[in-house]
């Protein structure tokens, strides 16, 4: 699955080579509430047709009017455009509470290096793409760790591919299910399982297979703050060992499947690794947030729930993990 501004470039990129004159909308700034976040792209074509979405419709239906009124001009440089700074445009364009937002705009060309762009972050790199405000001059190279949007001397630094990293241990139905939906969220997901059973009839498109031990992929991968672990096998010979070199890494999350009295069993297990209080009291187990999941399917929607709270900074006295969940009497431990 593609997120939506990958989308949005391919798109972009295909009418270029069609020989269409197109826009590339960029937030780069926002000010109270906002209905899309920094980096969101949008495209529009000078027919009017567009993909992607800086606001959520309002904005773009002025964009689009000043395309079909104006042309899009072969000799057009990039510039910088505000929305919502009176209260009046606040109203006019639908940004709530009064928000203010900030776009770029961009006349694309065969010199905008999109299809470059496009085939490197094919192969998963992670880029930052530099373009001159003056001249409309674009230069591609890798991104620094921990790059974000930037507006500076002239330039718009923008950060392209796959944000976060998600290590999945085991390739079962959950897993499926958990790495489809994570790689439309910018996740570049690893799935790990040494066992060939399991691998057999395994096909998505965009999600790594690996055959090896999951502790080995796991050091191989050098862990940073945007890398997550999930071990979803139940077999403590496949999962630990793994778990304990994620836990002692940078990880922001570290997560594995299994009932209370189980990842009970498996803290006493890490113990004797030599892991420390702290590393252990980052696992998350049982995994998820409660939303009363039961299939494979909201099982993964609950792991990933918790995943981006924990990515996002959400507090945890707002959180409701289902490791404490209430348990209704008379019921099983969960099992997430």
């Amino acid at each position: 699955m593609d997120s939506l501004d990958l989308e949005v470039l391919k798109t972009a990129a295909g009418w270029i080579a069609a020989g269409h004159r197109c826009e590339l909308v960029t937030v780069v700034k926002t000010w109270g509430s906002s209905p899309r976040p920094i980096g969101a792209t949008l495209a529009v074509r000078g027919d009017g047709r567009v993909i992607g979405s800086v606001s959520g419709g309002c904005i773009e239906d002025d964009l689009i009017e000043n395309v079909r009124a104006k042309g899009i001009s072969p000799d057009a440089r990039p510039h910088i455009v505000s929305y919502g700074i009176s209260a009046d445009d606040a109203h006019r364009f639908g940004l709530p509470c009064g928000g203010t937002i900030e776009l770029a705009v961009e006349p694309l060309h065969a010199g905008s290096g999109l299809p470059e762009l496009l085939q490197r972050l094919e192969g998963g790199e992670l880029l930052e793409r530099r373009l001159d405000l003056n001249s409309g001059a674009v230069t591609l190279g890798p991104a620094a760790p921990g790059a974000v949007l930037r507006v500076e001397n002239e330039s718009l630094h923008t950060v392209h591919g796959p944000r976060w990293r998600l290590i999945i241990i085991g390739a079962g139905p959950l897993s499926r299910f958990l790495a489809q939906v994570a790689s439309g969220m910018d996740y570049r997901v690893s799935v790990c399982d040494p066992r060939e059973e399991y691998r057999a009839d395994w096909n998505l498109p965009g999600v790594e297979l690996l055959h090896a031990m999951p502790d080995d992929v796991v050091i191989e991968a050098r862990l940073d703050a945007r890398s997550a672990v999930v071990a979803l096998t139940h077999d403590p010979k496949l999962d630990d060992l793994a778990l304990m070199e994620a836990l002692k890494s940078d990880a922001f999350y570290v997560g594995a499947i299994g009932s209370r009295l189980n990842n009970a069993k498996r803290r006493e297990r890490l113990k004797l690794f030599d892991l420390t209080d702290a590393e252990l009291d980052r696992l998350h187990g049982p995994i998820g947030l409660y939303i009363g999941s039961k299939t494979p399917a909201e099982i993964a929607i609950a792991i990933l729930a918790e995943m981006t709270a924990i990515k996002n900074g959400v507090p945890a006295a707002m959180l409701v993990p289902h490791a404490a969940a209430p348990q209704p009497a008379g019921t099983a431990a969960c099992t997430v």
